[in-house]
């Protein structure tokens, strides 16, 4: 049976689990998203989507967010992260033996401290906007459809919108975002971004099937 996150035992505990750009400053800002026309990689939101940690890379990846999130509070006690670590926990969807934890764990604690890589995002919607949607949609079509240029880049973006909005990505609807043809978005994809979006596509599916079925 699928759990819901226990983000209230983080809550209470004050663990730093969002940050929004610090450095970055945004071309566009309204009482509803930050614009960020070159794009910025300081935006660390864990846990914004249903989507759940699948893999050890993803694991160890959001280890290093919370360690480089909190370490001006003093380091984050192992228990934190065995917490999220625990499948009972809502956060991973898989098993992890004691033995592999701990070496996770001890490998971030030697390594950590510096922003880990991150994706570059371009729009930020503010906290409690109301914004439905559709109306997100609607906004990331007029925001990253202002560039007439076509690249790898802008159909990334609209993939990683279309995808937090828990909608199914098609290139279609990329198109649609970009104001052009779908065909000049089929020009300019590359064989990893097809897999990107299948790999995207998937985890919508598994987390909508999960909500259907209360698996």
């Amino acid at each position: 049976m699928s759990q819901n996150r226990n983000m209230k035992w983080l809550n209470n505990r004050k663990v730093r689990y969002r940050q929004d750009p610090i450095n970055d400053v945004p071309t566009e800002e309204t009482a509803l998203y930050s614009y960020y026309a070159d794009g910025t990689y300081e935006c660390y939101h864990l846990f914004r989507s249903k989507a759940k940690i699948t893999t050890y890379r993803s694991l160890k990846w959001h280890f290093l967010v919370l360690y480089y999130l909190n370490q001006d509070n003093g380091l984050l006690p192992s228990h934190v992260y065995e917490f999220i670590a625990n499948k009972d926990n809502g956060f991973v969807t898989f098993f992890i033996s004691d033995k592999k934890l701990q070496e996770m764990i001890s490998n971030v604690f030697v390594i950590g401290g510096e922003p880990p890589v991150n994706k570059k995002r371009k729009i930020i919607f503010k906290d409690y906007s109301g914004l439905t949607a559709s109306e997100k949609m609607s906004i990331v079509g007029k925001l990253i459809g202002r560039s007439s240029k076509v690249d790898e880049e802008s159909i990334y973006q609209c993939m990683l919108d279309i995808n937090d909005f828990g909608d199914r990505i098609t290139w279609n609807k990329v198109a649609s975002l970009l104001n052009c043809s779908t065909r000049t978005v089929q020009r300019n994809i590359s064989k990893q971004l097809k897999e990107e979006k299948e790999l995207l596509n998937q985890e919508n599916e598994k987390i909508q099937h999960k909500q259907l079925y209360k698996i």
